[in-house]
């Protein structure tokens, strides 16, 4: 009787107990999605303090990358790492909530390289330029530093990883019928890449930093925007 007791007892706890487990993936999944959301504004907001408050920096011939050079250098540095950690987690939770369905591997994937190449580039700073800081010579260095060139290569790395899942995003937005979406994330990427091979060239130009400024403004609403949907189509926690 006892045993039997137990068996029912157990039967009649396995959905509740089930549910509950289900509940505590859902939480997770959307916390980590949540810093997708957080990672951009974020970088923005603390990049763009900096830019308009340390002397001799020009948002119109300057990249934000500059900023991790001078006194207050570990400011962007740490900026770069969080926001690189922000996006490697939303890059988790998008990973969990596509478990199961097709398609779903490689996007969360090159968010990820993303992440890492804004952890690289925080942790490899910039060699300085154009007068910035305060004493370093006017125009590009006459030679790159290994830590410059660093900086170069992880963070070109990184626009690639985040251009490329755009245009993943897009692709798996097509086979759910999601038309909007899908533009939108074929678009987004198509407009970084054209700002990402601007700065590249090598111009110093206003037109092509703010022009690379605004694409990675694109990018970073994006991969909000791609967060806050998944996080809202993942399950709620049941009451």
């Amino acid at each position: 009787m006892k045993a039997s007791a137990s068996t029912e007892l157990t039967t009649s706890l396995s959905p509740l107990m089930g549910r509950g487990e289900c509940d505590r993936t859902s939480a997770i999944t959307r916390s980590l999605l949540g810093y997708g959301a957080l990672a951009g504004p974020f970088y923005v907001v603390v990049g763009l303090v900096q830019a308009l408050t340390r002397q001799g920096f020009d948002l119109a011939h300057d990249d934000l990358s500059l900023l991790a050079n001078g006194s207050l250098g570990w400011i962007q540095i740490v900026n770069l790492v969080l926001s690189g950690l922000m996006t490697i987690a939303a890059a988790v939770g998008m990973h969990r909530a596509f478990t199961g369905t097709p398609g779903g591997t490689w996007g969360p994937r090159l968010v990820a390289g993303y992440g890492v190449g804004l952890v690289l580039a925080g942790a490899f700073v910039a060699d300085p330029m154009n007068g910035f800081p305060a004493g370093a010579p006017p125009g590009r260095p006459a030679s790159i530093s290994w830590h410059g060139l660093l900086h170069l290569v992880t963070g070109a790395l990184g626009f690639l990883c985040l251009i490329a899942a755009c245009l993943v995003f897009a692709r798996r937005f097509t086979r759910q019928q999601r038309r909007g979406w899908a533009v939108y994330s074929a678009v987004s990427g198509l407009l970084f890449l054209v700002s990402f091979l601007g700065i590249a060239s090598g111009s110093g130009s206003a037109v092509v930093v703010l022009g690379f400024t605004a694409g990675v403004l694109i990018a970073w609403a994006w991969l909000a925007a791609v967060s806050v949907h998944l996080y809202r189509t993942t399950p709620k926690i049941s009451s």
